[in-house]
């Protein structure tokens, strides 16, 4: 049997006389650059979201720089966040001008570590930006009070949490800004790059509504110094189609993913689901016991037609980009322990039982 990691394919198939009706809509009208398609993304998702606005833009990544800069933050300002997530977290607060400042993460949930936040804070510090790592919220309660002691900006990094639930709170709700990307592959995803940002503060939407393009309110008549990061209308077009099937998709991941539990229970150490939440398991992670098991792990997954991944290999702080920042290795033991024994199994919401049993065996088969 072969099991790609990520299956568009399917998905395709399902939705395909959807899809095409949406984009020849969009070429019939010519309508390409913030048509009505957009606007209409914009409102549902933002109501998806419970917030009351949402601005369509180019990336996730220009979505957390355009919020960064949104809130005023920038050279000589620091962002406390993560070395645990995608670089592109990081790179946004770079962009802006600011410094990325990390904080190890909780063992359990692979998030944030709340209860060594405050330690990190200084005189330089702007805003918080917890990541919802793999589908799973970070723990919120503790990041506002601590945010709205110090007077500091709660900016989410959402990017891989579409649908996901905090205490009846969905994610990029919660914070000051929520930022989602929405690249093919993930729960909510586009046919190439495309992003958003919500909130509830009308001044920050507009602002972003600018900078997102070149700066104007009005055409000709630029007000900030923006760019063009605007969310391309087809690409708004196929997310409208999916945007009626995440919730369906989301329960589909869950479903799968508690199969995979039972099936590698004793064998691996699988996703724990926080109890002030609901994971929507972007990525399906498990976890070795030894550092040493888990590329054999992944060569013997490989044999057996299983496609798996690392996310992430090397922690942000060890990557040669922020050398500058001088971090030695072994300051943040647990994300990078967690790197050397982590392994993301094909989690997509088409997969069927007999292909998880498949991949499940294929694990327990494994001689490690």
């Amino acid at each position: 049997m072969k099991i790609n990691f990520v299956d568009l394919g399917r998905q395709y198939k399902d939705i395909r006389d959807e899809i095409k009706e949406a984009m020849d809509s969009v070429l019939e009208r010519c309508d390409f650059i913030l048509g009505s398609e957009v606007e209409k993304f914009e409102k549902d998702f933002a109501k998806f979201c419970q917030t009351k606005f949402c601005v369509g833009v180019d990336s996730g990544t220009s979505a957390l720089k355009l919020a960064l800069e949104s809130c005023h933050i920038g050279k000589g300002d620091e962002v406390i966040t993560v070395p645990n997530t995608f670089i592109a977290t990081a790179l946004a607060i770079s962009e802006a001008g600011a410094k990325p400042v990390f904080v190890e993460i909780d063992p359990d949930s692979y998030n944030i570590d709340t209860s060594k936040i405050k330690s990190k804070i200084t005189k330089k510090t702007k805003a918080i930006l917890p990541v919802h790592l793999y589908g799973q919220m970070a723990d919120m309660d503790p990041i506002i009070e601590i945010a709205e002691r110090h007077n500091l900006k709660v900016i989410e990094d959402a990017c891989q949490a579409h649908g996901a639930v905090y205490k009846s709170k969905k994610a990029g709700s919660i914070g000051h800004i929520g930022c989602f990307s929405f690249y093919p592959g993930k729960n909510l995803g586009a046919y190439g790059d495309a992003g958003a940002i919500t909130t509830d503060d009308e001044e920050i939407a507009e602002k972003i509504q600018m900078l997102r393009n070149y700066g104007q309110k009005q055409k000709y008549h630029h007000l900030e110094k923006g760019m063009n990061h605007r969310l391309d209308t087809i690409q708004a077009a196929v997310l409208n189609v999916k945007l009626k099937y995440i919730e369906r998709w989301n329960e589909s991941r869950r479903r799968l993913a508690l199969l995979y539990n039972e099936k590698l229970k004793g064998v691996a150490i699988t996703p724990k689901e926080m109890h002030y939440g609901k994971h929507v398991y972007h990525l399906y992670v498990i976890r070795v016991n030894e550092a040493s098991e888990r590329d054999r792990l992944l060569e013997h997954l490989k044999s057996k037609g299983v496609a798996a991944g690392i996310h992430y290999p090397i922690p942000i702080h060890l990557q040669k980009a922020y050398s500058d920042l001088a971090i030695k290795e072994g300051s943040f033991p647990v994300t990078e322990e967690f790197s050397k024994k982590i392994i993301s199994l094909p989690m997509f919401p088409e997969l069927t039982e007999e292909e998880v049993d498949y991949v499940a065996d294929s694990v327990k088969g494994f001689g490690g």
